[in-house]
């Protein structure tokens, strides 16, 4: 039974060699470089046993493209998972995309990023999971979580209600105000109002707890409510009076 299966792969091997770009090269980690895939455009039927494949001259030699390396497009990029913090990239455990030369000259060198493996990410957040379950003075803010900390201390929030009707302002209120005029999504669970309820126009505060770690307080004035249509007819009135101004102010006189 070994002599005709030998005789078959014997066949297989030289109609293979015939259509090979380069000769064999060794293994190696990294692809080869300008390869060219193909593969038949009729299959070859079996054969009988002990008996080569027969081949048809005009059928069987005829090839498809299947991929062509050299003209594929190539990604730039690859995937990190940063061990610790780095400017402009992210924090401790955030997975990035950088380019190849930073990531194979500095980060993977100097110990700033692993490679996105199964066990890696496993590992990260099994960390994170311990962070956010334990002791608050033993958790970590995490980039992120400064950043908006940095921001919220710059922040001033303006909250407009309405003064013909009777309303207290919500911390439901104040979450929509601070996503809709600082960009900030806050949970009401992350927000805290005044002890005193809230029912006229004034300054007041809030303070926005930040990832369970960090509390910043805002400052908050609560205006009367304009609606923004009317703001924009104010505006356009405006505009329209200062262009009248002009068309009827007198020119300025020359210098000679």
């Amino acid at each position: 039974m070994l002599a005709p299966s030998r005789f078959a792969l014997q066949g297989l091997l030289r109609e293979f060699s015939k259509v090979m770009v380069s000769p064999a090269q060794g293994f190696s980690q990294t692809a080869s470089k300008n390869t060219v895939v193909v593969e038949r455009w009729w299959q070859v039927p079996l054969s009988k046993e002990g008996r080569p494949p027969r081949l048809y001259p005009r059928r069987h030699r005829v090839y498809r493209l299947v991929e062509d390396t050299k003209r594929s497009p190539k990604t730039d990029k690859m995937e990190l998972i940063l061990t610790q913090t780095v400017p402009k990239l992210g924090g401790r455990g955030d997975t990035v995309f950088v380019k190849k030369a930073l990531g194979r000259n500095k980060l993977l060198p100097e110990g700033l990023a692993v490679y996105p493996s199964p066990e890696n990410k496993e590992i990260f957040k099994e960390e994170l999971r311990q962070l956010r379950e334990g002791r608050i003075e033993d958790r970590i803010q995490t980039r992120t979580g400064k950043l908006t900390v940095e921001y919220l201390r710059k922040c001033h929030l303006e909250v407009g209600m309405k003064s013909n009707v009777k309303w207290e302002l919500t911390k439901e209120v104040v979450c929509r105000q601070l996503l809709l005029k600082l960009g900030v999504f806050v949970p009401p669970q992350a927000l805290t109002l005044p002890d005193e309820p809230v029912t006229q126009l004034g300054e007041y505060w809030c303070e926005v707890r930040v990832n369970g770690i960090d509390t910043v307080r805002i400052p908050m004035t609560v205006v009367n409510f304009v609606d923004p249509k009317t703001l924009r007819y104010q505006k356009r009135l405006k505009q329209q009076e200062q262009a009248k101004e002009e068309e009827q102010s007198p020119p300025k006189d020359e210098e000679p």
